[in-house]
């Protein structure tokens, strides 16, 4: 099936390098190039496509076209998704294929999550829509994750987590067990969530606390 990617910038780029991993793997799909409403129609993305236009081009689309959203921003990617109406289009998830599953059965998943290379997710485990995992997440059991989060590289949660939507967990972040993260949470780089987080706050340090601009 066709593919295309939503932001022309880095993460697209590792993007479309996880699509390639996955058709290795024995996936089909075929990368017809990236959407960016930044970006100059026709502008090369490395060796890996080409901008074919912004939200505008994408809303006249005919045919169907999975689209995955390469935003390393989750309020972004939120915007994105709901500026999209285009009835053909559709929203894999994009899992790279050294993902690990503890119970691969016990695990529930939404649509367009993108779970980059080398994470680990454990039994019992249901997870909502447009959340990116990248490298070296760890999700432990009975968590339960819900829409447009942001988990950077090394981000680890313990057992029995509910996380809500629009968070961020900062790179080699830890939350420990039991917490319950609501919407709009910033966990800082290297932080320790121990405590219950307030909403919209930003929380840094070993234990993390709630930091004001």
């Amino acid at each position: 099936m066709n593919i295309a990617i939503y932001g022309a910038g880095g993460f697209g780029k590792e993007v479309a390098c996880l699509i390639k991993r996955i058709n290795n793997h024995g996936g089909q799909w075929h990368l017809i190039g990236f959407f960016d409403d930044t970006k100059e129609a026709g502008l090369s993305v490395s060796s890996y496509g080409k901008v074919l236009g912004g939200m505008e081009t994408l809303s006249q689309v005919q045919e169907p076209l999975a689209v995955a959203i390469a935003i390393n921003d989750n309020k972004a990617v939120r915007r994105i998704r709901e500026s999209i109406t285009n009835p053909h289009i559709t929203f894999p998830n994009l899992i790279d294929p050294s993902l690990f599953y503890v119970d691969e059965h016990t695990v529930t998943m939404g649509e367009g999550n993108i779970i980059q290379n080398h994470c680990m997710i454990s039994c019992d485990v249901i997870i909502g829509s447009f959340n990116l995992f990248n490298d070296h997440v760890v999700v432990g059991h009975d968590n339960t994750i819900g829409d447009f989060n942001g988990l950077m590289p090394g981000a680890h949660l313990s057992g029995g987590i509910t996380i809500g939507n629009n968070n961020l967990l900062g790179v080699a972040s830890v939350v420990l067990q039991g917490m319950t993260i609501g919407d709009g949470v910033t966990l800082g780089a290297n932080s320790v969530l121990m405590t219950q987080p307030r909403d919209n706050c930003t929380y840094l340090g070993v234990p993390a606390m709630k930091f004001d601009f």
